[in-house]
């Protein structure tokens, strides 16, 4: 991810989580997340000069690349100290 685009990612997050905050994102249709994100994209749009659409498909993007950054360093986390998921679940017994 670039500086630019973690930044509009970020940007877009702080917004969600207000916006958000009392939505519960399981229960909840994409469409209507994503409306309520709308004002926050369109100013990005506008600063960019970029549609509204490219701004949802570039979100889109990212959610998909920060999924998959948080999933890497939770691996790694688990897996730090050679003992991996299994051994700290074993150690537990």
């Amino acid at each position: 991810m670039t500086d630019e685009n973690r930044k509009i990612w970020e940007r877009i997050s702080a917004y969600a989580e207000e916006v958000l905050k009392d939505i519960d994102p399981q229960k909840t249709q994409v469409s209507v997340q994503l409306d309520a994100l709308r004002p926050v994209m369109t100013e990005i749009a506008a600063e960019k000069g970029m549609s509204l659409e490219d701004v949802f498909i570039l979100y889109m993007d990212l959610a998909s690349e920060a999924a998959v950054e948080a999933e890497s360093k939770f691996q790694a986390d688990m897996e730090s100290g050679n003992q991996g998921f299994s051994g700290m679940a074993n150690s537990l017994q």
